[in-house]
């Protein structure tokens, strides 16, 4: 088999695992947490930062958690990660217990936390040569997910010579690079300036439906919430409980043209008063130790 005939089979091979991923979303990436609590500290100074958290997602649902700084809400999605382990409690991915992390859930960070001596394309082929898969598909992989987020031209970039709005982008793909079921996603465009930010989230709805992953994504902006989310899932301040589940009917596609929106706006308040709320119950909360 000649070079060329090797690489369409693979192209053909790529698009049809693509396919596959997509036909099977309907089934998989159900997440269950079901009374979560997480606990930080020594005994003395022992923290309680996720309350009690009762919290079911749809496979194929787009959620945010949402809530004032410091309320829990990355404690939560890296427990769904499997990066921090639950005092009590329990966390299931299509039924399976989480005792770790798996390929199953790709996780994209604020910080793009890329391999700097491995060139872009290198970095999106790590995990399927990490699970198994031969060089070559890897790197096919590898090209078929940064022309996904655009970034084709630039494969073999290292990540320092990136901005910020590409390295992130990049993040995204290599977290899809295993086809997961769940994608897990960290305020990953929080230190991004406002435009970069805004056609990030647009290319972060592409991609969803595209694959129509479930997607836990956490974020302490109202607007992107609302922008992205089918459900907006709120935290009190610490320790954090989960006090409000709230549907997002906007219509989809979305555009950012839908931030002026009468319904937008009232989705936008409904959340600024449960925060506002939160936040103070946390100032009032630390004046009264001091």
């Amino acid at each position: 088999m000649n070079s060329a005939t090797q690489l369409n089979r693979l192209a053909v091979l790529d698009h049809s695992r693509l396919a596959r991923s997509q036909e099977g979303s309907s089934r998989k990436g159900h997440i269950s947490v079901r009374n979560v609590q997480v606990e930080f500290g020594s005994d003395a100074g022992r923290r309680v930062a996720v309350q009690d958290a009762n919290l079911e997602i749809r496979p194929g649902e787009f959620v945010c958690l949402l809530g004032p700084s410091g309320c829990g809400k990355s404690t939560l999605l890296n427990a769904v990660a499997g990066f921090v382990e639950p005092c009590a409690g329990e966390l299931r991915v299509d039924g399976q217990r989480v005792k770790g992390p798996g390929p199953e859930r790709g996780m994209v960070f604020q910080q793009h936390s890329l391999f700097p001596w491995k060139t872009v394309k290198e970095n999106v082929a790590f995990g399927p040569l990490m699970a198994g898969v031969g060089k070559f598909e890897a790197d096919q992989v590898g090209r078929t997910f940064l022309g996904l987020v655009g970034l084709s031209a630039y494969e073999d970039a290292f990540p320092e010579t990136l901005s910020g709005g590409m390295q992130q982008r990049v993040g995204i793909a290599r977290a899809l690079a295993n086809y997961p079921s769940v994608l897990l996603m960290d305020e990953p465009f929080g230190a991004l300036d406002a435009q970069t930010r805004i056609m990030m989230q647009e290319n972060l709805l592409d991609i969803w439906r595209e694959f129509h992953n479930t997607v836990l994504f956490v974020t302490h902006d109202i607007d992107e919430a609302v922008f992205l989310s089918d459900r907006i899932v709120v935290m009190s301040a610490s320790p954090g409980r989960i006090i409000a589940d709230i549907p997002v009917r906007l219509p989809r596609p979305r555009s950012q043209d839908l931030l002026t929106e009468p319904a937008f706006i009232a989705l936008k308040r409904e959340c600024l008063a449960l925060i506002r709320q939160e936040t103070l119950h946390a100032f009032e909360q630390q004046n009264a130790t001091h």
